[in-house]
């Protein structure tokens, strides 16, 4: 299933910040704790670094649902 989401920055956004708007997690630290327990991944690779910066079309996946980023 792919679920095109809005990102409010025009450039990029961390990866922390976008998890927790897509409410895969309720507040940064749960999105911490995902991200850096291997549970993420972005454009099909797991991915550690929650800082991370996302650009439009990345896909970020979660528990087995994607997110575009736009």
């Amino acid at each position: 299933m792919d679920e095109a989401d809005n990102n409010p920055s025009p450039d990029s956004q961390r990866l922390d910040h976008f998890v927790k708007i897509v409410a895969e997690a309720g507040t940064g630290g749960q999105a911490k704790l995902l991200i850096q327990g291997g549970e993420v991944k972005v454009n099909g690779e797991i991915e550690t670094r929650r800082r991370r910066k996302l650009i439009p079309g990345d896909v970020v996946e979660f528990a087995g649902r994607q997110h575009t980023v736009t």
